[in-house]
């Protein structure tokens, strides 16, 4: 319980914008229920939210801790009163989220609380299955991670040994990621291979494809097959066998066949005809094909989790 005296400054105000002003990290909803549940007291007594404060007044705030700090980046998870999550699977050890176009997945020098990483641990947080006061220096992470305008599979560890195994086998490409993508034109063969290298341009956040080796640059490879043509485009399917920066989006506008919407990489005539912004692409299944040890994550050996194609909007839009 923490004691507030109430100033010359503090008198007029409502208790519930009282309340926002001094704790910034406690959601509007939860301050409501708080004070519904008179862990919110104003001289030792239950109030409403609409109480005007008096100079004098001594509230007393049963609430915890970790809302009296000042917002961060490590705590901007206190602020999410509902995650907002499209869990796909979750067990003690991880869950695997199908994240939505447009939700960072980590924070950014812009935006730190709308991200997919702060409402799991909101998400977890919630259900009391992590607390950063009794956990150290552990904190639940992202496995692997997609552009904020790609849709799809991100896998979160829940443990520090969920973690580290999922790192080690992502390094060792002991899980298989597939992409549809939705891309201008008709590929040439329908299957195949793309590869190349790419050179990272860091101001500009964006690579370029060559096709022979370059300083600094990363080998590239993507297997793709053609499921469908429709109206000028093509739906594919993509197999990373590299996990580059924006591997699939530049090796296939590289090729002559950008993806749909997609404004970095892509040709602003295809976009406006298509009346899409944002690259129609999505994360839509992972086969956990282990062929070494995984420790405490064994069981998942073999497991596919896969989202139905017709449940991607883009999928439906042009070939439905």
């Amino acid at each position: 319980m923490k004691e507030f005296t109430m100033g010359k400054n503090d008198a007029g105000q409502r208790l519930d914008r009282w309340l926002g002003k001094a704790l910034p990290l406690l959601p509007a909803p939860l301050a409501q229920k708080y004070i519904r549940l008179k862990r919110v007291k104003v001289n030792g007594k239950g109030s409403q939210r609409d109480h005007r404060l008096q100079e004098g007044e001594i509230l007393q705030l049963y609430i915890n801790d970790e809302f009296f700090e000042a917002p961060r980046e490590d705590n901007a998870f206190l602020s999410v009163f509902t995650p907002q999550l499209d869990i796909l699977y979750e067990d003690e050890n991880l869950l695997v989220c199908n994240k939505r176009p447009g939700l960072l997945c980590h924070p950014d020098e812009h935006e730190y609380v709308s991200t997919l990483i702060t409402h799991i641990q909101a998400y977890l947080y919630q259900k009391k299955e992590w607390s950063p006061r009794q956990e150290g220096a552990f904190t639940p992470a992202l496995c692997n991670r997609i552009d904020r305008n790609t849709g799809g599979l991100v896998i979160a560890a829940k443990t520090a040994e969920a973690l580290r195994v999922m790192n080690q086998k992502i390094k060792d490409r002991e899980i298989e990621k597939y992409y549809l993508a939705a891309v201008v034109g008709k590929m040439a063969p329908p299957a195949g291979e793309l590869r190349g290298f790419l050179l990272k341009d860091e101001k500009k956040k964006q690579v370029s494809v060559y096709s022979r080796p370059v300083p600094g640059g990363k080998s590239a490879a993507t297997r793709y097959k053609t499921l469908q043509f429709k109206n000028g485009l093509s739906l594919v399917e993509c197999e990373l066998l590299t996990g580059r920066t924006h591997q699939i989006r530049a090796q296939f506008a590289a090729a002559g066949h950008p993806l749909a919407g997609d404004g970095k990489y892509g040709r602003r005539g295809d976009n406006e005809r298509l009346e899409r912004k944002g690259q129609a692409l999505w994360s839509y299944k992972l086969v956990f094909s282990f062929s070494t040890p995984a420790g405490e994550l064994e069981y998942l050996k073999g497991k596919t989790l896969e989202i139905p194609a017709g449940s991607i909007e883009f999928v439906t839009e042009y070939f439905g």
